[in-house]
């Protein structure tokens, strides 16, 4: 066999670059061991569009500012696919270690035993923001013997949107209506003028038409405090006041004055098409309407019907950020970190001004006034103005009902039944409370607890 006598200088070669590759192996898998110990986070939301990228760039800027742990944000639905998607995984052991819940799954939530308590997780890390200064009306809504039990995060509330051309051409000014008395006197002149084919409309319609004007007015929308006090509740939606409401909002539909759109927010393209003048809608909304609306608009308080009624203030739309058990200490210790991060005053002033959500703390309300963000941005101020009216009253704290998304689903049914004249008011509002107060009791039952004791 004949051999090959390697030369110096090649064999140097050969060396030398063996060695460099050898030292940016090692550099390599040095970086990926550094950037595999970083500990994964899970967070299941139910954000596109929009307000999905504002997600993703609230993440973003989470694993930006530390090196321990990575937060991953995955998109899984809508509100109640999450909730469900969350709670399955759970069973199976493999949930997220935090998950986005919207308001009406909160019982359920707490009821249940999926959950960390986010303000005890986050006292047990010794990392806490200052409760203090979140907002009453939206920690009381989220708490549980006086804690949190989840994160507030993207909190929204009614307001009134409404068309500043439209109100131009009917000579109206450039003043929202405030009462509901000026909404059915605006909607005529806007009618009278054809400057529009309908006065208003609404998205949510439970939220918006019920929920919120008896909480905006200081009336219980059911009993035992609205369902903070035990499960045996029952709703009160068919009493006087609903009753007087419902029956404006019928003679309305029939000339013209309110617009019956849907479900949801089905009715949003009446307002964004101008058919409508005014859209009651959250003011969660206000990002994503900023982009597609093509005219002068602004934002107004909730209407109200004024005395004798009271003004106390409205409730909570969004959703709060829950903690999933089941996990490991070191994995938790990165959760506590990430709420803590949302909570801040100046993340709390970027989402605000990137949403249209309102702030969850007074110092982030500071922080935009400061900057003369409402002076600049008017339309936002609505909202927070609501949430501030008034200390939150029992009634005005929210709803705490169980399997609440089936109770919406019978309101809005004979809701329609009345609007599109099948069902008297009183027929109509009587059968929601009998279907409603059936799938309340099923709850009931199903949590062991109806008819006694507290939550």
């Amino acid at each position: 066999m004949k051999l090959f006598r390697i030369k110096p200088a090649l064999r140097y070669c050969i060396i030398h670059c063996i060695g460099v590759v050898a030292v940016a192996a090692m550099a390599l898998i040095g970086g990926a061991s550094s950037a595999q110990a970083k500990t994964e986070i899970t967070f299941w939301h139910a954000m596109d569009g929009q307000l999905g990228d504002a997600v993703s760039e609230l993440v973003r800027q989470f694993n930006q500012s530390q090196g321990e742990f990575q937060v991953k944000a995955v998109y899984k639905g809508s509100y109640p696919e999450v909730q469900a998607l969350a709670m399955s995984a759970f069973r199976q052991k493999a949930s997220p270690h935090i998950v986005q819940v919207y308001e009406v799954g909160t019982l359920s939530m707490m009821l249940s035993d999926a959950i960390v308590p986010v303000q005890r997780l986050m006292r047990q890390h010794g990392s806490e923001p200052n409760w203090d200064d979140f907002m009453e009306t939206i920690a009381g809504y989220y708490a549980k013997d006086g804690k949190l039990a989840s994160m507030p995060f993207n909190v929204s509330t009614p307001i009134l949107y409404y068309n500043k051309d439209i109100f131009k051409k009917a000579g109206l000014g450039d003043t929202p209506p405030a009462t509901w008395q000026e909404v059915e006197a605006a909607s005529r002149v806007i009618l009278a003028t054809g400057a529009a084919s309908c006065g208003f409309t609404t998205s949510w319609p439970s939220w918006t038409l019920l929920e919120n004007t008896f909480a905006w007015h200081d009336q219980p929308f059911a009993t035992n405090q609205n369902g903070y006090s035990g499960l045996d509740t029952k709703l009160l939606i068919n009493g006087d006041f609903g009753r007087m409401h419902t029956e404006a909002l019928t003679r309305w539909q029939k000339e013209r004055i309110f617009s019956y759109g849907g479900r949801l927010e089905e009715a949003d393209i009446k307002f964004i098409k101008r058919d409508c003048a005014m859209l009651l809608q959250s003011s969660g909304s206000i990002g994503s309407l900023r982009k597609s609306l093509g005219f002068d608009w602004g934002t107004g308080q909730f209407p109200h019907w004024g005395w004798p009624y009271p003004k106390a203030n409205t409730t909570l739309g969004g959703a709060t950020l829950w903690v999933m058990r089941g996990h490991d200490l070191a994995s938790y210790k990165g959760v506590v970190l990430f709420l803590r991060f949302v909570a801040e005053p100046s993340q709390q002033s970027w989402w605000a001004a990137t949403t249209g959500y309102l702030p969850i703390t007074k110092a982030a309300v500071k922080s935009l006034e400061e900057q003369a963000f409402y002076k600049n941005n008017p339309e936002q101020w609505a909202g927070v103005s609501q949430l501030l009216n008034a200390p939150a009253t029992q009634t005005g704290q929210g709803l705490r009902l169980g399997n609440y998304t089936q109770v919406r689903q019978a309101i809005e049914m004979e809701l329609e039944n009345i609007f599109a004249g099948k069902k008297t008011v009183k027929e109509g509002l009587d059968a929601a409370v009998l279907r409603g107060n059936a799938i309340l009791r099923q709850f009931g039952v199903t949590h062991g607890a109806a008819g006694q004791g507290e939550i």
